[in-house]
């Protein structure tokens, strides 16, 4: 098993269209087509799907060491509406420590334009993960 699949296991980013592209040690790039189904009243991307991209960059990025880590804060600022196309999600660990990583992401569209900014923190438990720390 690879952190891919270890994540695949996360069922509603899966079904949201979300697609893990990279993974490095801290660093995760994910993205996900934009659908009718993302689509709020407005006819622009909802911002729980935006939401869900951005989470699970974030979620590769700070499982990477293998530790399970789950999120104990999140922020997220919506700066452009989008409403067709391919939305990318980019995460940085930005503080790796024994208990507490710190994430941040930026989201874009396909002409590279944020479209929203997205910060977290992950708490590290003692739980191993049934793959290696990503290289």
């Amino acid at each position: 098993m690879d952190i891919f699949e270890f994540l695949k296991g996360d069922k509603f980013a899966l079904f949201a269209g979300v697609e893990l592209m990279e993974v490095r040690k801290g660093y995760a790039k994910a993205r996900m087509e934009i659908k009718p189904m993302h689509l709020n009243g407005g006819g622009v991307c909802q911002g729980g799907a935006i939401f869900t991209l951005a989470d699970l960059a974030f979620a590769a990025a700070v499982n990477s060491h293998a530790r399970l880590t789950l999120s104990i804060q999140t922020d997220i600022r919506f700066l452009q509406a989008e409403s067709a196309g391919y939305l990318y999600a980019e995460a940085v660990e930005i503080d790796d420590r024994k208990r507490l990583s710190t994430c941040e992401v930026k989201v874009t569209n396909e002409k590279g334009e944020r479209i929203a900014t997205f910060s977290g923190t992950g708490y590290r438990k003692d739980t191993e993960l049934p793959f290696p720390p990503v290289g």
